[in-house]
């Protein structure tokens, strides 16, 4: 089954929600609490989907721009997306391989696979790109 995107509703979340460049403090802990609001849900719509993207883009910007010696890596947004959904090791063996594999991405020492970040995105309602090394 084909989800369709509305428009008008994400217009309407858009306009709820009103994401926008984060140039605080303040304002990131705001769309940090909106993204795990959302991350809380258990099925989003295509619309809330795309904010969740979009606020996690926001978010990604600003704290790469000012938290620089502590920037996140796939491991630690991994971790974050995990603790935030409740999520535990056996319930990524599916998308990672095995327990093994999930344990040693888990702890950092084994970087998270194109195919297994594409997975990893589709779980967690991301882009694929946040679990990759740029």
């Amino acid at each position: 089954m084909t989800l369709i995107f509305n428009s008008d509703i994400y217009s309407q979340l858009l306009s709820y929600y009103q994401p926008r460049i984060i140039k605080t403090e303040e304002e990131n802990e705001k769309f940090l609490e909106i993204v795990e609001e959302l991350l809380a849900r258990p099925n989003l719509s295509p619309e809330e989907d795309a904010l969740l993207e979009l606020l996690v883009k926001l978010i990604e910007d600003f704290e790469g721009n000012h938290y620089q010696l502590n920037a996140s890596t796939p491991h630690s947004r991994l971790l974050h997306l995990m603790e935030a959904k409740g999520i535990e090791a056996k319930d990524l063996v599916g998308i990672l391989g095995s327990i093994e594999i999930v344990t040693q991405v888990m702890s950092g020492e084994l970087e998270i696979t194109q195919e297994q970040a594409e997975g990893l995105g589709e779980f967690f309602h991301v882009e694929p790109s946040l679990f990759i090394y740029n």
